[in-house]
């Protein structure tokens, strides 16, 4: 599967798109209307970070207790559910003189609930396209998120500003409603893609599973460490540039755009293999620039440039699969998604106090420089081809498997603890 019309004449997945897409777009408007809010009440970059990426924290404590949930749960059902929840979410954040500390007990639980809906959608968009289909699919759902948080950001401010952050947050709360409804009435109910009840043990037993072997390790690091310390520095935004701090997000979501569409359309696999590293690299290496205070036009340019980097994403997650048998994949795209998200609440944090002791401009540099030099660090793990043999997946060890193993079938020996 190698074209856009093909991906859409596949039955689902537009409404999948769609759902998703909706989805994206609420929680854009949301999270910058409540990053605004917060700083406008305290005046604090790092309050104002972990108010935009805080509940990315959460996601550690619902990757080792609920993640197990992401091959347990019917998805259709799922993946309803979690959109309704924020949607609530947004209407108690929206709530006149909420206390600081409620604003963000509600971050809290929701990072916690929401861990695992990477593993939930993704695992399905697994099954909704064929398994060689599923790098263009994750690279168009990238697109639109990309083009959502375009949309979301720019029409995200003049909402706050017409609006005021509250009003913002009851229109994310109308939007996260949507995405439920075409959820529920666009997408097949399905089963569970693994047997058994969701639990602490089960999630524990299968991360265990997942990160016995040495190749996922690598991938798994680097799909959460450098992504999370760059988030660090767009968590800084509000702060760098507090009147057009949309403009910078906008313009890292269009660099996304741009990067997605590349490698998930345009490289063949031969080139692929040759930019993973560079575009790694490129992912934190322009922010290093903002060690000398750029002004806005120049900002915005290292800003689009380095967004091109999160392509590199797409590579990792598709070398992921490739490591992984089909009845884990949602818990392993759940994992990934949960690390991911939590390495962001940490760039936050890192970022955010950084910022507060100096400068946002140099809490950016400084998450960028740590960035570069994770990405240097992991890279001997990464030069080894381990994500194909002729099509087949790959055992713990890295060595090619006999065949793929059958959705219903246990983990292989050498992957389980």
């Amino acid at each position: 599967m190698r074209t856009y019309r093909e991906l859409f004449r596949t039955p689902e997945f537009t409404p999948f798109f769609a759902a998703a897409s909706v989805q994206t777009a609420a929680q854009t408007a949301t999270g910058l209307a409540l990053g605004t809010l917060v700083y406008a009440r305290t005046g604090s970059p790092l309050l104002s970070a972990l108010a935009m990426f805080g509940p990315s924290l959460a996601q550690v404590a619902g990757a080792l207790t609920l993640l197990s949930a992401a091959d347990r749960l019917p998805p259709r059902a799922a993946l309803t559910a979690l959109a309704l929840l924020s949607a609530g979410a947004a209407c108690v954040q929206a709530v006149p003189g909420l206390p600081l500390w409620a604003a963000f007990a509600v971050l809290l639980v929701m990072g916690v609930a929401a861990s695992p809906g990477g593993g939930v959608r993704y695992g399905l968009l697994n099954e909704i396209v064929p398994r060689e289909g599923f790098l263009l699919g994750r690279s168009v759902l990238n697109m639109a998120g990309g083009a959502m948080q375009v949309c979301g950001f720019a029409v995200g401010g003049a909402l706050v500003a017409v609006f005021s952050a509250r009003g913002t947050l009851l229109i994310g709360a109308a939007l996260y409603v949507v995405a439920a409804a075409v959820t529920r009435l666009g997408l097949t109910a399905r089963p569970a893609r693994a047997t058994g009840r969701p639990s602490v043990r089960e999630t524990w037993r299968t991360n265990a599973s997942l990160w016995s072997s040495t190749p996922r390790r690598y991938v798994f690091l680097a799909l959460w460490v450098p992504n999370g310390l760059v988030v660090g520095c767009e968590s800084l935004y509000v702060a760098y540039a507090p009147g057009h701090a949309g403009l910078l997000f906008a313009g890292g979501a269009l660099g996304m755009l741009a990067g997605d569409t590349l490698v998930g359309r345009f490289l063949t696999t031969r080139w692929r293999a040759r930019l993973g590293a560079p575009l790694r690299l490129l992912l934190a290496a322009p922010y290093l620039l903002f060690a000398l205070g750029p002004g806005l036009p120049l900002a915005l340019a290292v800003v689009v440039v380095a967004s091109v980097g999160f392509a590199a994403s797409l590579l990792l997650q598709e070398r992921l699969l490739a490591l992984t048998p089909q009845e884990l994949s949602g818990q392993a795209l759940g994992l990934s998604s949960s690390g991911m998200l939590a390495m962001q609440g940490v760039g936050a944090a890192v970022a955010g106090g950084i910022a507060q002791l100096t400068s946002p401009a140099t809490g950016m540099a400084a998450v960028a420089g740590l960035s570069v030099a994770v990405t240097l660090a992991l890279a001997p793990g990464l030069r080894t081809p381990a994500d194909a043999d002729g099509g087949r997946l790959l055992g713990g060890d890295g060595s090619p498997r006999a065949s793929r193993t059958p959705r219903t079938a246990h983990p292989a020996p050498e992957e389980t603890t």
